[in-house]
């Protein structure tokens, strides 16, 4: 399990800052058309109360409900990053493993908190997908994305389920489910897979990145565990307003409807990426969430011609697993992938500029 150094501090916002922040973003994985009219309206009515501190109870009994769980299996935090640090402070574990290539923060917190981590990386020949047997018994911490940013699979809820055993905490982490269509594989709100911690983040789909709010689903005891290393109100009167709006029925249809567009948005950018095989650029396919993983000869280059064109993409050697020649595309709507697509043209054929 090679452990070689990488950038895991690394994300897409840095595509965008400074000199990308003009630039055509398919390098964040945060829903374009976000956070809608109404949502802003409620987060701005919390406003009022901001002299008093937070309670989360609302919330809190909001996010139980829609997971269909009592509320001592809730935890309200400040984005899943946080969550992450949380578990790394909290959990006493001997050997965590972390399966890559996925979001890099689960480890980077495990190292920062002193953790000596393992890795188990799933292979391109195999597709990305996972199997259960390549984790090591003896791990007591298994981390995995589903979908998992960046390859963007979707692994079954059983072979993750697999995972569990007595004695050893399973983290999923689910940031991106909510925009597969039917949530299908899900193991937010399942009570029977012991050890098994679910990681939802509403940053994502409602584009409030800048706000942080996600929460943790946990047996009891592991709840009350991450709580105590969480500081007094850990989260803002206006994040927990936006976490009971996120969960209502509502949202939860506008949500469903998004993952249906979503869907198609991206069964239209594979397509258009279909017509570059011949340059080798190739897409690791089902591609389930907001975002497609490519393999692309000199991809460094054309990422920085593509910056000259216009358009951020997120570089994927900072991902354990991958290297320089892979990229990671979030999807935009049908206007936004053409114009990409005409940008990505003119980038791997640079004489036609």
């Amino acid at each position: 399990m090679p452990t070689e150094a990488h950038d895991l501090r690394h994300h897409g916002d840095a595509e965008v800052r400074d000199d990308g922040s003009a630039l055509v973003d398919l390098a964040v994985n945060v829903r374009a058309d976000t956070p809608p009219a109404w949502l802003r309206e409620r987060i701005a009515g919390s406003l009022g109360s901001l002299a008093a501190y937070p309670d989360g109870r609302a919330a809190r009994a909001a996010v139980a409900a829609r997971h269909g769980l009592p509320t001592d299996r809730v935890l309200l935090t400040a984005g899943a990053a946080e969550a992450f640090v949380l578990l790394a402070r909290a959990l006493k574990v001997r050997r965590p493993v972390v399966v890559h290539p996925q979001f890099t923060e689960p480890e980077a917190a495990l190292r920062d908190a002193g953790h000596t981590v393992d890795r188990v990386l799933l292979r391109e020949e195999d597709g990305f997908r996972l199997d259960p047997r390549a984790v090591p018994e003896d791990a007591d911490l298994v981390v995995i994305g589903n979908p998992t940013n960046p390859t963007s699979v979707l692994h079954p809820a059983g072979s993750v389920a697999e995972l569990a055993r007595p004695g050893r905490t399973l983290v999923v982490d689910e940031a991106f489910m909510d925009a597969v269509p039917g949530e299908r594989e899900a193991l937010a709100g399942r009570t029977d897979v012991p050890g098994l911690v679910v990681l939802r983040s509403l940053t994502k789909t409602w584009g409030l990145a800048g706000l942080r709010i996600g929460y943790v689903l946990a047996a009891p005891e592991t709840v009350a565990d991450l709580e105590r290393a969480q500081p007094l109100w850990p989260v803002s009167t206006p994040a927990l307003a936006a976490a009971e709006a996120c969960v209502s029925s509502q949202a939860l249809a506008e949500a469903a409807h998004a993952a249906h567009r979503i869907a198609a948005d991206r069964a239209h950018l594979v397509a258009g990426l279909a017509g570059f095989a011949p340059t080798g650029l190739r897409v690791v396919e089902p591609a389930e969430g907001p975002f497609v993983l490519v393999r692309l000869p000199g991809a460094a280059v054309v990422r920085r011609r593509l910056r000259d064109l216009g358009y951020a993409v997120r570089r994927g050697d900072t991902f354990p697993g991958l290297g320089e020649e892979w990229l990671r595309l979030a999807v935009r709507d049908r206007a936004t992938v053409n114009g990409f697509l005409r940008a990505l043209e003119r980038a791997l054929t640079p004489t036609a500029r």
